[in-house]
């Protein structure tokens, strides 16, 4: 199985949160940022959603931030605009503290190209 690298820059990530702290004028947690990342690449200006909505809203923050590092492979758009991804059932679980981790220096990445 191949090894993923999950050490980010500290300071980098603080720098993400405090850019969206300007922004929002909250400093958002690594849920709020996938949410943010998810509703980014959902592409619509949609401001209401139901609970389940917002939850794939997470699930696609996560896909997208993960797909960086190979977990996960965009599919397509289904009818209504929702992204679909696929697992990559090839490389390693990671344990919770890895995966915020590995999250986290994604998010970085996924701020620098935007």
């Amino acid at each position: 199985m191949t090894e993923i690298d999950v050490t980010y820059n500290e300071k980098e990530w603080q720098g993400v949160q405090a850019s969206l702290e300007k922004q929002f004028g909250k400093k958002p947690d690594l849920q709020t940022i996938t949410f943010l990342v998810g509703h980014r690449e959902l592409g619509k200006n949609q401001v209401k959603f139901s609970k389940e909505q917002k939850q794939d809203l997470m699930h696609i923050g996560i896909c997208t931030l993960l797909s960086k590092a190979g977990y996960y492979t965009y599919l397509a758009d289904d009818e209504e605009g929702w992204p679909h991804f696929e697992y990559n059932r090839e490389l390693p679980k990671l344990n919770a503290i890895d995966q915020d981790s590995l999250l986290k220096k994604m998010t970085i990445e996924y701020f620098k190209t935007i």
